[in-house]
C-alpha cells in the first residue's frame, strides 16, 4: 500500500491530521491535472492551476463540519485521481455556467481596452462547447456509464489509454472500442447528428 492509499484510508477513518498530509504528497500530480484542464479551455480563462487544485482539493477531503462523516471513500490512488479530475469538471462546468447566465452578461463578451484592440474581434464559444459536451456526458453516463467514465479519466484527467484502462480494471483493447465509440457519441450528440 503506498503512502497516497494510506493516507486516503486514514482520511476514511477520521483522522483529521491525515487530509494535512496528503496534499504534499499529491499537489504535484494535481497541479499538472489542472494544468491540462486549463490548457484545454479558451484564451481569457480567470481560473488558475494553483486555484483550480485548492478547489478541487476542499471539495474532496475538506468538510465543514468535523462531526459530519463524508461521503466518499477512495479505493486507491487512481480512485482519488479520477475524483479530482471529476471535481475540476464541475468546477470548470460551473464557472462556464456562470459566464454565460443572464445575471453575469450573458453573451456579452468581455474586451480588454488597450491601444491595439479589435473591439469587433470573435471570440470563440468554449463556453456554450463545453456546457454541450457536459450536457451530452451526462446523456451518456445515463446510457453507458463505463463509458462515460472512460471519457471523463482522458479528457478531464488527462489520462493515457493504459492508465484509464487500469482504473477503470478494463483491457486496454477494450478501452480503445469504447474511446472510438464513446468519442462519436458525444460527437453527434454535440453537433445534432
Amino acid at each position: 500500500m503506498n503512502d497516497v492509499t494510506r493516507i486516503l484510508n486514514a482520511i476514511d477513518e477520521g483522522d483529521p491530521q491525515a487530509a494535512e498530509q496528503l496534499l504534499p504528497l499529491v499537489y504535484d500530480e494535481l497541479r499538472k491535472l489542472a494544468a491540462q484542464k486549463l490548457n484545454q479551455e479558451a484564451p481569457g480563462q480567470t481560473l488558475q492551476a494553483t486555484a483550480l487544485v485548492h478547489e478541487a482539493y476542499l471539495r474532496l477531503v475538506a468538510s465543514g463540519d468535523a462531526s459530519a462523516p463524508r461521503e466518499q471513500h477512495w479505493d486507491s490512488r487512481g480512485h482519488f485521481f479520477a475524483a479530482a479530475a471529476e471535481a475540476m469538471r464541475r468546477i470548470l462546468i460551473d464557472q462556464a455556467r456562470g459566464k454565460h447566465s443572464q445575471k453575469r452578461g450573458g453573451s456579452m463578451r468581455r474586451v480588454e481596452l488597450d491601444a491595439g484592440a479589435q473591439l469587433a474581434a470573435p471570440e470563440e464559444h468554449a463556453a456554450e462547447d463545453l456546457l454541450a459536451l457536459d450536457e451530452a456526458l451526462q446523456e451518456l453516463e445515463i446510457e453507458d456509464p463505463l463509458k462515460a467514465r472512460l471519457v471523463k479519466l482522458r479528457y478531464f484527467a488527462g489520462l493515457s489509454l493504459q492508465e484509464a484502462a487500469t482504473a477503470l480494471g478494463i483491457s486496454v483493447a477494450s478501452a480503445k472500442r469504447y474511446w472510438v465509440y464513446a468519442r462519436s457519441w458525444l460527437y453527434g450528440k454535440v453537433h445534432g447528428q
